[in-house]
């Protein structure tokens, strides 16, 4: 157990200093930091407990996610019934309903039709037994389907994880780092971004739905007119994103939605030099497109984001290319908040803040004055202790502590993760751990002498027979910290993802480094006694 060949003597040195060497960025001001190569940037970042920033709760409309499925609804029934060439009036949504009247001698016909509509619903409930619609006749040819709570709880799930998953792209396209956002509730989004002392920017792009979709201007009607009530049931009176705000007659039918770009990006007209947005659609989208401009030839489109017309040009040539450009009045900065919001996707809810905080570098200065407090503190007292009860030895086991921090400090910059208070609670709790296995093998070093073994021997036994009950209680204590990594969210797993990643350079320098510090004073002393 204290032979070392000379490579893996210096395998374990240079892992150490390696790792070691990844916290050093650390200690640099972030502005030098940036002017490193890539690589050499990594660094902690320290989250909202310690640099203060900003604390959104955002809320779901669930009438919005109701509406939108009711709507779905009566679209496939309207469409279900044709297919069918079933004869229905009156078909609305009231309420949670949908509901819909057909002839006395279509009534089955329609019931069977109406009920393979309903679908079962996904998830853990995904056994087949529960429909997301139920279909029942509500006498005198009046079908009624209504959506069950089961189905509406599921949609919301989904709405909420989709939801959370945009937001997530959202944020860090603003370039911020280590966001926190997570589910609370049924209903609502935690966003924490550390850092940012002024939310108002991300408010205004996590607050747009960013439903982006072309449809043709309908020419056959002029807008004062559908202004005054003659707007054709095919179309819709649309606004411009403009000011002043210009009225426009757009389609309903959506010829190529949001949903089929695959990129946006900003950039400048190279006619008017004004800033413009270019997209790109997939293969889908790309065949739509193409198909549509050549269908329509001279006539105008119109670029419709949340219900409003970015812009409404004339289709000159059919666009076969699967790419084109957006304008409307840009500046710089809205230009670029257009390509963000389209290259992270639409929502598929609204959302609406209804908390905000903002964390001032105060309280996050008080926070790492009383860990940094809490740490030395620890570490002072743990190193005493083991100089006294252990003295030389105790030195080589503060020597590894020492390395021990430096590489949990060391892993979490190359991770590039999130320090928080309680990250520093699981550091300084790991320094406690990477003790108790240096107390565990002097103890049975101890007990070794005691038995009669001489002083080399004992070394190398108590080395040997302690790794069994040191890997034990570092295996079930990292179990505890997975756990807490899988389940728990916020601080906690921050608090878990420290506490395993100092188990893991526990181990490392307990039997690594320790054991070679240890065997070289012994190839140096050739000891007749150990001073322990």
């Amino acid at each position: 157990m204290l032979y070392f060949t000379r490579w893996r003597a210096l395998g374990i040195i240079l892992t150490a200093l390696i790792v070691c060497l990844c916290a050093v960025p650390n200690f640099f001001p972030e502005a030098q930091v940036k002017t490193w190569p890539a690589w050499a940037q990594r660094r902690l970042v320290l989250g909202l407990d310690l640099q203060g920033g900003s604390y959104l709760l955002l809320e779901v409309d669930s009438n919005y996610v109701k509406k939108e499925k009711l709507d779905q609804v009566r679209d496939d029934v309207r469409r279900a019934l044709r297919e069918a060439k079933i004869g229905y009036t009156g078909l609305v949504t009231r309420g949670d309903t949908v509901e819909v009247r057909v002839k006395d001698t279509d009534l089955q016909p329609a019931l069977t039709k109406l009920r393979d509509l309903a679908q079962p619903i996904g998830g853990l409930l995904g056994s087949g037994s529960q429909r997301d619609l139920d279909v029942t006749d509500a006498g005198g040819g009046l079908i009624r389907l209504a959506l069950s709570q089961p189905a509406m709880i599921e949609r919301m799930r989904r709405t909420i994880e989709q939801s959370i998953q945009i937001v997530e792209r959202r944020v860090n396209e603003l370039g911020t780092v280590e966001p926190v956002i997570q589910r609370q509730g049924t209903d609502r989004i935690l966003v924490q971004v550390p850092g940012l002392q002024d939310p108002t920017h991300l408010k205004e792009l996590l607050g747009k739905t960013a439903k982006m979709e072309f449809r043709m201007v309908d020419t056959s009607v002029p807008p004062d007119q559908a202004q005054r009530g003659g707007l054709p049931p095919e179309s819709e009176l649309l606004m411009s994103t403009s000011s002043p705000k210009v009225p426009y007659v757009v389609k309903k039918q959506v010829l190529v939605s949001g949903g089929e770009l695959t990129d946006a990006q900003t950039g400048f007209d190279q006619r008017t030099n004004e800033p413009i947005v270019s997209f790109r659609f997939n293969s889908t989208g790309a065949r739509k497109f193409a198909q549509a401009t050549q269908e329509n030839v001279g006539l105008p489109f119109a670029i419709v984001l949340d219900n409003e017309v970015i812009s409404a040009p004339v289709i000159r040539e059919p666009i076969t290319g699967g790419q084109g450009q957006i304008s409307g009045n840009f500046t710089v900065q809205s230009a670029n908040d257009l390509a963000v919001l389209l290259r992270a996707g639409a929502l598929p809810a609204p959302l609406t803040v209804v908390e905000e905080r903002t964390v001032g570098p105060g309280l996050g200065q008080d926070s790492i004055e009383k860990g940094e407090l809490a740490a030395y503190v620890g570490s002072i007292l743990v190193i005493v202790f083991m100089l006294l009860t252990y003295r030389l030895f105790g030195v080589f086991a503060n020597i590894a502590v020492a390395i021990n921090v430096a590489m949990i400090f060391g892993l979490l910059s190359l991770l590039n993760a999130t320090l928080t208070l309680p990250g520093i609670a699981g550091i300084v709790l790991t320094v406690g751990i990477a003790v108790d296995s240096n107390v565990l093998i002097y103890e049975r070093i101890r007990e070794e002498l005691r038995g009669g073994r001489n002083a080399i021997s004992a070394i190398d036994a108590g080395f040997k027979r302690a790794l069994a009950t040191i890997l034990d209680s570092n295996i079930t204590t990292f179990i505890a910290a997975a756990v807490l990594f899988y389940i728990g969210t916020g601080p906690v797993r921050g608090f878990a993802v420290t506490l395993g990643i100092g188990i893991i350079t526990t181990v490392f320098t307990a039997f690594t480094l320790t054991r070679l510090i240890v065997a070289g004073w012994v190839r140096w002393k050739r000891p007749q006694s150990v001073p322990i």
